[in-house]
Parts: structure tokens; C-alpha cells; sequence
């Protein structure tokens, strides 16, 4: 209840009152005005108690000296002789610059129930007699055989006892391309049945990898502890600085009044706001760059990166499929060869069939129709075009069939499959006669970022879940010798972990479920807006809202300029309270005066930070 409360009047809408009331104080105090009641007394009541709340409960509780306590005795010291006003003003700016601090560091916290939304909560059995029941998961057991449709979700990790599919893994691991499984593969809670029905024998339900994403996560976050305020840092040594030299200016002066100065000057105000005031005016000019940025600590902390990983699905490549080459046996032109192939596959949902029939309109090459469509999910398609057979799909598939093809056009496959692209393979009349390769599209701007950032001392590297020669493809193009590949969402984690213990400062830039455990573990995690998953989004610590990720170079940049800021704001604000204290000991200043110096310092402090608004970098 009491924490409720001391919350309550922390808020934006209570320090505002508290503002006023102060306002309506140094009106009273300017025009020689005795109010009954100084209006500065509400501003302590709002503004203060929280202050001497939390500075009593870390002292009682924790054991330590912190800033609160410091700012609580020269409050209270003020008020013991009559000056609301100082005590007021103080309590105030503190409370201002708890505030802009707290909406610096204020994280969503939304992503793990997000996450926890991907696990499916219904199955579908099958029964004895061959028919199937929808039940809720608690109902399934190990070795329990469920039925899953096409477009729907796998609730548990199992494996394929009966047909044929193409399974969208995409949220679990990264692949950019629908994985062909049959009999004997096994498939993962959380990822989509893309064509045909399977049957699947369940192997956990409980225990499932997507449950062990979501403690992964869980641990990761648990592990990004905030950091500890400046102040704080130095309230050790600043509340027994102040006390002493209080103490010794009443017994050195015989003065009250010049002691309760030294407490007010004393207190860290322009301190308190060197930090919250900076950070926020960078987090605001990132906004205008379509960057948003969730924290003080990741802006701070991307100024010392010196390794961007990124994954590359969705992040360095666009996302979005392409055919990469076109191989035809002598005798057919690749243009015939794309008509044969679009001709058969316009009939099927699968992402490579659309695009290849997507390329042949581009192209304005006219389809012919086909009789005697038939799909076999996960492996390929078939049908009748002017009563000549014709089969596009996988290579197994295509040679089951009984399609002959020579050496040098299978030495091609071979060597398309073995750079990790996918590839569909075209028969005309039981012979091969062509295929067709796809890859993932490189964002334009991927390669000159890498670069960029090669400039800037900081390495890059690639952490995704596509195989080893697809990754080293891509890598190639986008200029980036350190690869790791294969990895589940634990090994992202695993790597990035190693490099930290290396002695690296990592930023992971990622856009998927899969990446989520990993943007939380590195010092930086950056998610692509648009493109990114909820659960990424939530999970980093900056989000860039147009997938712009030549914002990068431009973000480290932003980091540099914001500490060189704060560092500058909390040298004005150390010489003014020098200068205070010096003026405070020899009675020139008394704690009204002193309390209004406070200003001077907070608005010398904000006024800098203000500039990086603006600043061009």
C-alpha cells in the first residue's frame, strides 16, 4: 500500500501539482506575500516523502547510503529553520529527474506473454476408430498420435508417422524457406503445417523447445540488471562530504544558516538531471531517424560496441525470396523452361511456386493450362500439359519418378544445393530438363553498412539458423568472413555469450522469434520494426522502425556524442556545486539563494543536453 502510494505521487500528473505549488511560493516570496500557509509545504509533502521514503527504506533495508539520503537531510535541515521554499525546490528538481530517468529505462514487458501466445492450447487426437477430436494439450500424452491440417499450428514436438508436408519453421529457428518433411522427421511445437495433412506421434508436451525458448528468454532478461544511477555511485562519499563540512562550517561560524546552505548546495540536482536530460534529447533525435530507443543503458552501451551480429533472415537479407539462377538442358531455352515450370506450379500454394510463377508474368510469358494436377506435399507437383507428363519439385522426388537426366546437368544441382539454395527441378516427358534456384534477396544497403562499420573498428558477424553453404553465400556477398550457422535460438545465445566472455562488447540485430533469447543477452539488441516479430521487438533494447540497419553506424555516432554530453553536464554541475559550496561557507549565499542556484546549474545542464536534439553527426 505504501509503495502504491509513495508511486502515486512520484507521477507525471502529482509533480506538476507539486511545480505549481512551488511556483505559487516564489510568487509569495518575490512579492513580500505571508501566506497562513507556505504553498511550498505541498511540494515537500508530494515531491519530498517519496524522496525520504526511498532514502530511508535503502538505508533500512539495503543497507545503503544512497543520494535520497543526502537530498533527505538538507530537506529536512531546511525545513528546521523555516525555509520551505529550498526545501521545496530541491525535493522538486530531484523529483523531475527521477522522472525523466525513469521514462529513459521504462522497457515493455509484454514479450514473454507474447512468446507464451505462440504455444498452441488445443490438439487434435486421433482416435481408434480412425476419426480425430479436438482436446485441450493437458489431455495429450506421450506417444499419443495427433492429426495436423494444413495451415495449422504443430502444438507439441513430435514426429511425422504418416505423410508429407512443408513445415514453416521460420518463428523457431530463422530458415527463410519452408523445411520438405516426410516420414521419420520431426517437427517442433510452435511451427506451421504449410500443405498437406501429416500425423505426428508426440514425443514432449511439457518439455517442448519452444517452452525451453521461452526460459531462455526468461533467463536472459533476468540477467540485464539496470544500471546504478551516478549519483548513487557517489553517495557514499558525498552524504559524510556534506554532513562534515556542515558541521564544521556551524562550529567554524557559529552560523545555522550557512550550514543549512552547505546541505542544499550540497544536494546533486543539476547532477541528478546531467543524465535523464541527455538521453532523453539523443533518444528524441533518434526518433526522427526512425529509431526507437528503449534505454539510457543500451544508448550508452552501443558507444562501446565492437561486434555486430546479425542474423541474417529477415535482417542483412530482405526477407523476401528470389530465383538466383536458371539452368536448361541444351535444347531448351530458359524462357521455355520458365513456362514449363510456371505452367505446372500455378496450381500450388508453395512460396517457390509462386514465385516462379510471379517471375514468368513478369517476364509476360503466356501459361499453358495442365490436366491431372496432382501435389505431393513436401516433395513436388505433377500433372498432364498437352498430354506430355510434366513434374516440377525436389531432385528425390523428380528422380523417383523415373526422369533421367546426364551427369553434367546433376553436377550443376549439386553444386546449386551445396552453395544452400533451393532449388526446384523441372521433367518434360520423364527427362530433366532444367532447374530453378532461389535465395534470400541482400538488402541493398547490407554490404556498405558492413563496411561502414569495418571503419568504425566494429566487426561484423552472422548468427542464423540456415545451414552452413547458405550462410557462407550470403556471407560472401555481404562482405562478412565470421559465420556461424546451424544455430537453434540457444546457440545464438551460446555464441553470444562466448564472445562477451571474451571480452567483446556485442549488439544482436535480429527480426524473428528465434532471435528473441539473443537480443536479450547481448549488451545491445537491436530488432527491425516492420519486419520484426512482437516477441523481437519487445526483447530489444532499440528497434528500428523503417528496417533501416544503415542506422547502425549512425547509432554508435549517436552514443559517442550522448556520453561525451553527460560527461560535460556533470563537470557544469560539479564546478557550480564547488563554486556554491565555496560561496556557501563564506555567507554570501543562503539556502533560498542556494536553492535558486540549483536552477541556474539545472538549466545550464538541460540546455546542453537540448543541443544533441539537433546535433548533426
Amino acid at each position: 500500500m505504501i509503495k502504491e502510494i509513495m508511486e502515486f505521487l512520484s507521477g507525471v500528473k502529482m509533480t506538476i501539482i507539486s511545480a505549481v505549488f512551488l511556483c505559487f511560493s516564489l510568487g509569495f516570496m518575490l512579492y513580500g506575500i505571508k501566506p497562513l500557509v507556505n504553498p511550498a509545504l505541498v511540494t515537500v509533502l508530494i515531491s519530498g516523502v517519496p524522496i525520504i521514503y526511498k532514502a530511508f527504506n535503502k538505508l533500512i533495508y539495503c543497507r545503503m547510503i544512497s543520494s535520497p539520503l543526502l537530498i533527505t537531510i538538507a530537506m529536512i535541515a531546511a525545513i528546521s529553520i523555516g525555509e520551505l521554499f529550498a526545501a521545496g525546490e530541491v525535493a522538486l528538481i530531484i523529483a523531475i529527474g527521477e522522472l525523466l530517468e525513469e521514462t529513459t529505462i521504462k522497457k515493455a514487458k509484454r514479450g514473454l506473454g507474447r512468446l507464451l501466445s505462440l504455444t498452441p492450447t488445443t490438439a487434435r487426437k486421433i482416435l481408434a476408430n480412425g476419426s480425430d477430436e479436438v482436446l485441450p494439450l493437458s489431455a495429450i500424452h506421450p506417444d499419443d498420435i495427433l492429426r495436423v491440417l494444413p495451415g495449422e499450428t504443430i502444438p507439441v514436438d513430435g514426429v511425422i508417422v504418416r505423410g508429407n508436408s512443408s513445415v514453416n519453421q521460420a518463428a523457431l529457428t530463422g530458415e527463410s524457406l519452408p523445411v520438405d518433411k516426410e516420414c521419420g522427421d520431426e517437427v517442433m511445437a510452435g511451427t506451421i503445417n504449410c500443405f498437406g495433412t501429416i500425423e505426428i506421434k508426440t514425443l514432449n508436451i511439457k518439455d517442448t523447445y519452444l517452452q525451453k525458448m521461452i526460459s531462455l528468454v526468461n533467463q536472459a532478461q533476468a540477467k540485464k540488471a539496470p544500471t546504478q544511477r551516478i549519483v548513487d555511485k557517489w553517495a557514499a562519499i558525498l552524504v559524510p562530504a556534506a554532513l562534515v563540512l556542515a558541521i564544521l562550517t556551524y562550529f567554524v561560524t557559529h552560523e545555522i544558516i550557512r550550514a543549512v546552505t552547505v546541505l542544499v548546495v550540497f544536494c546533486p540536482c543539476a547532477l541528478v538531471l546531467a543524465t535523464p536530460t541527455s538521453i532523453m534529447a539523443a533518444i528524441g533525435q533518434a526518433a526522427k531517424y526512425g529509431v526507437l530507443i528503449k534505454s539510457g543503458e543500451a544508448l550508452e552501451e552501443m558507444g562501446k560496441i565492437n561486434i555486430a551480429a546479425f542474423d541474417k533472415t529477415g535482417t542483412l537479407s530482405s526477407g523476401k525470396i528470389c530465383i538466383s539462377d536458371i539452368f536448361s538442358v541444351e535444347d531448351v531455352s530458359t524462357k521455355e523452361l520458365l513456362k514449363l515450370a510456371a505452367s505446372i506450379e500455378q496450381y500450388s500454394e508453395h512460396i517457390l511456386a509462386k514465385t516462379i510463377v510471379s517471375s514468368a508474368k513478369n517476364e509476360k510469358i503466356a501459361l499453358e493450362k495442365v490436366d491431372d494436377f496432382q501435389m505431393i506435399a513436401g516433395r513436388g507437383v505433377s500433372g498432364m500439359m498437352n498430354g506430355v507428363p510434366l513434374m516440377a519439385g525436389n531432385l528425390k522426388y523428380i528422380l523417383e519418378t523415373g526422369a533421367t537426366g546426364n551427369a553434367s546437368f546433376l553436377n550443376k544441382i549439386k553444386k546449386l544445393q551445396q552453395d544452400g539454395k533451393a532449388i526446384v527441378v523441372i521433367a518434360y516427358n520423364g527427362v530433366l530438363c532444367g532447374v530453378i534456384a532461389f535465395c534470400d534477396e541482400i538488402r541493398m544497403t547490407g554490404k556498405q553498412v558492413v563496411n561502414d562499420l569495418k571503419e568504425m573498428d566494429i566487426k561484423s558477424v552472422i548468427l542464423t539458423g540456415d545451414n552452413q553453404a547458405s550462410a557462407m553465400y550470403f556471407a560472401k556477398r555481404a562482405d562478412i568472413t565470421e559465420v556461424y550457422a546451424d544455430l537453434l535460438p540457444e546457440g545464438k545465445v551460446c555464441e553470444i555469450e562466448k564472445l562477451i566472455k571474451d571480452g567483446n562488447k556485442v549488439c544482436m540485430i535480429g527480426d524473428g522469434v528465434n532471435d528473441a533469447a539473443a537480443l536479450k543477452t547481448a549488451n545491445v539488441g537491436i530488432a527491425m520494426g516492420s519486419m520484426g516479430s512482437d516477441i523481437a521487438i519487445e526483447s530489444a533494447d532499440i528497434t528500428l522502425i523503417n528496417d533501416n540497419i544503415s542506422s547502425l553506424p549512425y547509432l554508435k555516432k549517436l552514443s559517442l556524442a550522448t556520453i561525451k554530453t553527460i560527461k560535460t553536464n556533470i563537470s557544469i554541475s560539479m564546478i557550480l556545486n564547488f563554486i556554491g559550496i565555496s560561496l556557501s561557507v563564506y555567507g554570501i549565499l543562503t539556502p533560498v539563494t542556494g536553492a535558486i542556484m540549483h536552477n541556474l546549474g539545472s538549466v545550464l545542464v538541460v540546455l546542453n543536453a537540448a543541443r544533441l536534439y539537433d546535433k548533426k553527426l
